[in-house]
């Protein structure tokens, strides 16, 4: 029996509750904070971060299955479905189908999982695709479902799912589990031990053709938010693709049994990461919504297309700093007026100047947020490792 499916216990997962303890008591206490924090953002600030942390998460799930999406066009997309302002770009199959599923998964987070909602997901995500055979149902082809990497004529195999005659039970079986383990539900479940279960219980059955992997992450959200009882907003999708690698080495092993403890462990640090991650968003967008204010009126339009082209990099930075040269490239000027554009904005505090001659650059006068990187350890510690080391 080499897949956890196999097993005799499946599908009644195991973990040792005592190794997440700790990070059960401080998800929700992080929640809080942010949620306090937000609750005091104007209405249009609040606006800009709802659409900014969707179309992070949208573009980053998308990237983890190695489809790169146009993250201006996700944004775009995204407005509409809210029905905020948009611009009138004309957006592709792919980002208007994650921005779909995304809203749906952000306003009905509280609803009880069912078919139908899956498989309106699976529809949306694979709007324009020609190449599948079952979109917006389970899928009915007699082949394999196997995740393989390596050359065709000898592939490795690092999964294989149920048979596809058995999908519609195995479905049928989660989805009864993921309501009975909803707040309220006669099996209730802490949120990191719940979206963790659900994400390894979802991948594997991997009940659909392809997307499997977006959905199943989408999935976890919605544990996060009906735990918590309101959208987490958590960058969970961009943490996973920075520990890219790690994810899928986890996700392997645990598709071998049911006993979860480990994988659990691994994705209930990446929750608390995303939730820094979140937050660190979230203290950017206050701080720059703060600089673009004390600016208005003092700067030319150059200066203000440079800075949101830096600000456009969220709180991670422009890491590398502002050259001359970059800003004669996005604003399309001479060397010398680039210099003293420069020289006006460190003036004003906007930004801060480092080094000499051609060694010269500029940076955000905002704190850059360092995420430090959190894993639990074997006895249940919470373990924060700053990035550089």
């Amino acid at each position: 029996m080499r897949w956890n499916w196999e097993q005799p216990d499946w599908p009644r997962f195991a973990w040792k509750g005592d190794r997440l303890e700790q990070a059960e008591q401080r998800f929700v206490l992080a929640s809080g904070v942010f949620l306090g924090t937000v609750k005091h953002l104007e209405p249009e600030t609040r606006d800009v971060l709802l659409v900014e942390a969707m179309s992070d998460e949208a573009v980053t799930t998308s990237r983890i299955e190695g489809e790169i999406l146009d993250r201006e066009s996700v944004q775009s997309s995204i407005r509409r479905e809210l029905k905020l302002s948009a611009d009138e770009r004309r957006v592709g199959p792919a980002e208007r189908g994650i921005s779909e599923m995304m809203t749906s998964l952000f306003r009905s987070f509280s609803a009880p999982l069912e078919n139908e909602t899956l498989f309106a997901w699976h529809g949306m995500m694979m709007q324009g695709r020609n190449d599948l055979r079952d979109i917006g149902r389970y899928r009915t082809h007699a082949d394999p479902m196997q995740v393989v990497s390596g050359r065709i004529d000898r592939p490795t195999v690092h999964f294989e799912a149920p048979p596809t005659a058995q999908v519609p039970t195995e479905m049928a079986r989660y989805i009864d589990w993921f309501n009975r383990t909803a707040p309220g539900g006669d099996e209730a479940l802490p949120a990191l031990a719940r979206a963790g279960t659900s994400h390894i219980y979802f991948e594997s059955i991997h009940p659909f053709e392809d997307g499997n992997g977006r959905i199943g992450r989408a999935l976890s959200e919605k544990c996060l938010a009906q735990c918590l009882g309101h959208p987490t907003l958590t960058a969970l999708a961009a943490t996973i693709l920075i520990r890219q690698k790690a994810y899928y080495s986890a996700l392997e092993a645990a598709n071998r049994s049911c006993e979860i403890t480990g994988w659990l462990s691994w994705l209930a640090g990446v929750c608390l990461e995303a939730q820094q991650r979140t937050l660190a968003q979230v203290e950017f967008l206050i701080d720059k919504t703060k600089l673009l204010d004390r600016l208005r009126g003092r700067i030319n339009e150059r200066q203000q297309a440079a800075l949101l082209r830096m600000l456009s990099e969220g709180p991670s930075g422009f890491t590398e700093g502002l050259t001359a040269g970059k800003y004669v490239s996005i604003t399309k000027t001479s060397s010398a007026t680039a210099t003293r554009d420069l020289a006006e904005l460190a003036e004003l505090g906007a930004l801060t100047r480092t080094g000499e001659l051609r060694h010269t650059r500029y940076h955000l006068a905002i704190p850059l947020r360092i995420v430090p990187t959190i894993t639990i350890s074997t006895d249940g510690e919470v373990i924060e490792t700053p990035p550089n080391r």
